[in-house]
């Protein structure tokens, strides 16, 4: 059995997105579909003292209403030097910030000078799912050939990586047909983000949506635990 996971790349995702991508043997970003504006693919969410913050990779969009996520331009090319000082600032008195800030910098120097949204958000992906001990292979959905229709393009993807088994996040019930996983003999199953245990959490009321970093911030190397090992393990 090949366990297939495909999502369009994230800007660094909440944990439920590497929790998925553990669960995969093989990640296609689905960077091939349209860029959406107002929506994960170039920003996410941090705490602060003053309350939940977006930190957002300014992105050129004027006239581009059809553009994929692939061909989306990153405006601003000082934007990770600025997310990094925000991170810094909200994040400095977390437990494990000492631990963990050199390598998480270091994924932000990585990326820095890259010119395209998506070669961003997956290398900023690999790097945590390295800090997190995910070793699933990461594709792009533009290594395989395309076909028309929403479900029948998952498909396709599936059979062109040899997958037998698609996992899919839960928002995707609204629109795949089981059916043509069904007439592919390829099973699918929806993922289940609920019970996720809490941690000790910065500034206020705890959050599960925020971004991974405060995750792997507040507990460092427990940081998997809390993502899927509380599934089989009692204590972190």
């Amino acid at each position: 059995m090949k366990k297939i996971v495909i999502l369009q790349s994230n800007y660094i995702p909440w944990k439920g997105y590497f929790d998925l991508m553990h669960d995969a043997d093989e990640f296609v970003l689905f960077d091939t579909m349209q860029y959406t504006r107002r929506d994960w693919r170039n920003r996410n969410q941090i705490k602060t003292a003053q309350g939940q913050q977006w930190l957002t990779i300014p992105v050129e969009v004027k006239g581009k209403y059809h553009q994929r996520i692939d061909e989306t331009e990153i405006a601003e090319p000082d934007w990770a030097e600025k997310h990094w000082r925000s991170i810094k600032a909200s994040y400095a008195k977390a437990p494990c910030f000492a631990e963990m800030s050199a390598s998480v910098e270091a994924l932000y120097l990585r990326v820095a000078n890259e010119r395209m949204l998506s070669p961003v958000n997956r290398g900023l992906l690999e790097g945590v799912a390295d800090l997190l001990g995910i070793k699933t292979r990461i594709t792009w959905a533009s290594d395989y050939p395309a076909v028309e229709g929403k479900t029948e393009r998952l498909v396709a993807l599936c059979r062109a990586a040899s997958g037998t088994h698609y996992i899919s996040g839960p928002a995707a019930r609204d629109y795949i047909d089981p059916e043509v996983f069904e007439m592919a003999g390829i099973e699918l199953s929806f993922k289940d983000y609920a019970g996720y245990p809490t941690y000790p959490q910065l500034h206020g009321d705890f959050q599960h949506g925020v971004t991974v970093l405060d995750l792997i911030f507040c507990v460092g190397a427990a940081a998997p635990w809390y993502i899927w090992g509380w599934r089989t393990s009692p204590n972190p």
